[in-house]
């Protein structure tokens, strides 16, 4: 199956759907704790604007993870999602994301008992099996599902190849590409995406993105992906998440030209609750971020540099070479 541009920039495609992760990834920036009423906000927003998904955090168990140390979006107890979104009598779907190893499947509601219609999971390619089986588990308890399968910079192409096979045949509605370490070049997502979706679609599956801004190309990866065939979009507003943060919301629905998507509540969202919060969190992009990005690692080392305000780069370069 050969895989080809799809459409140009004027195209509206029916099968794009934006999906925010703003509270999930910018949760990561601050341990979740994120106050009702900013959570409240970015719902609103997304209603506002014609968003398709919104991930309203993480349903990792209690039992795993301390809750004096993160916020309520870590966990996403049904009673805590339904103070935020009711009864959802909206076009917008909500979803959770599962890590493997932080979730007790048993935990997981019946769809008819909660409000969420999503659960994504997000695995490393040593836990596959894991994630097949939770794939497994939402969707006969009524979910669409998806799979993330983190930090393919780091697996050899045989891999890869063995792992998609292995997902597409799993119960999961859609595959996505991960950029972890927000390491990859538009050229490299244009032969990722063909080779996910040429499989994805040999076996009834849809494909997504996930990209960071480490090399400021998150936004640039996610027009890359979408043009040959990649049909979920993950944004944040104003690029909220960890480290170097992700797509920006307001420059896709910018992008995009279908009518559906409204830029004005992004906005003013951003002037009247983004622009306090930078204030008080750092995320975006800066050079350590840079650094881990061009050199394929995970952007822990840059999060400790940011956190100590170590702008002492060069050093920063050198410690992270001598460990190649």
């Amino acid at each position: 199956m050969m895989i080809k541009k799809e459409g140009t920039m004027l195209t509206v495609r029916e099968d794009i759907k934006v999906f925010d992760c703003t509270i999930r990834d910018g949760g990561l920036v601050n341990n979740f704790h994120f106050t009702d009423e900013f959570v409240k906000g970015v719902y609103d927003t997304c209603v506002a604007a014609g968003i398709d998904y919104m991930e309203i955090g993480k349903n990792n168990s209690p039992t795993l993870m301390s809750e004096d140390d993160f916020g309520a979006w870590n966990f996403c107890k049904e009673e805590d999602i339904r103070k935020i979104v009711g009864n959802n009598d909206t076009n917008l779907k909500i979803a959770v994301m599962s890590d493997i190893g932080r979730t007790v499947n048993d935990e997981l509601l019946p769809k008819s008992e909660s409000v969420v219609d999503m659960i994504r999971i997000a695995t490393y390619i040593h836990q596959i099996p894991a994630a097949i089986e939770l794939a497994r588990e939402a969707h006969e308890k009524g979910y669409e599902t998806t799979i993330n399968l983190m930090a393919v910079a780091k697996c050899f192409d045989t891999e890869l190849d063995e792992a998609l096979e292995m997902l597409n045949k799993s119960k999961a509605d859609v595959i996505y590409i991960a950029d972890t370490f927000g390491s990859f070049y538009p050229e490299q997502i244009q032969e990722l995406t063909k080779k996910y979706v040429k499989i994805g679609r040999e076996n009834g599956k849809q494909v997504g993105i996930h990209a960071h801004n480490n090399i400021q190309l998150a936004f640039a990866n996610t027009i890359e992906a979408m043009m040959y065939g990649t049909s979920f979009l993950d944004v944040t507003i104003s690029g909220l998440g960890r480290g170097a943060g992700n797509c920006a919301m307001e420059l896709l629905i910018g992008f995009l030209k279908n009518p559906k998507y409204k830029l004005m509540p992004v906005l003013k969202f951003i002037e009247e609750s983004i622009v306090p919060l930078e204030k008080e969190l750092d995320w975006g992009y800066s050079i350590p971020y840079m650094v881990t990005g061009q050199l394929v690692e995970h952007p822990r080392s840059a999060m400790k540099a940011r956190d100590e305000k170590d702008t002492n780069y060069t050093k920063f370069y050198k410690t992270l070479m001598d460990a190649e």
